[in-house]
């Protein structure tokens, strides 16, 4: 059975930082992409950052939304089977609640960051920036 259990979030000051933690199990955590989503309140489950294989290449490569480019920084530790997200220079548009899945390997090659498995979700860690 597949897990998710994020930890790392609370209450900050805009320019703060939080650094977030994913514990997974249940799935060969070392070749699968990663991704950190977000809901907002009062909008949809959107991704931020993920981080993934390609073959051929030897490192994993990244990507970031927009909103969060420049700021947040996405790791993994695979003997952890842990996926991480570093959020400096934080914001009032950052607060949500963000979860980690693992994402779809045939749909982040074409630019689409969906989870592998849509129903196995965490509880999610709350991020709330204070202006």
């Amino acid at each position: 059975q597949v897990h998710f259990v994020e930890s790392g979030g609370g209450l900050v000051h805009s320019g703060g930082s939080l650094k977030l933690s994913c514990a997974t199990s249940g799935f060969t955590f070392s070749n699968t992409a990663m991704g950190w989503f977000r809901r907002a309140p009062g909008n949809e489950r959107a991704v931020v950052a993920a981080i993934y294989y390609l073959s051929g290449d030897r490192d994993f490569k990244t990507y970031y939304a927009d909103s969060v480019k420049g700021r947040f920084t996405i790791s993994r530790d695979n003997p952890l089977n842990t996926v991480y997200l570093q959020m400096n220079n934080l914001n009032s548009d950052d607060t949500a609640v963000y979860f980690c899945a693992a994402l779809h390997p045939g749909l982040y090659r074409s630019g689409r960051y969906e989870p592998l498995f849509p129903t196995s979700w965490g509880q999610g860690t709350q991020v709330t920036v204070s202006s």
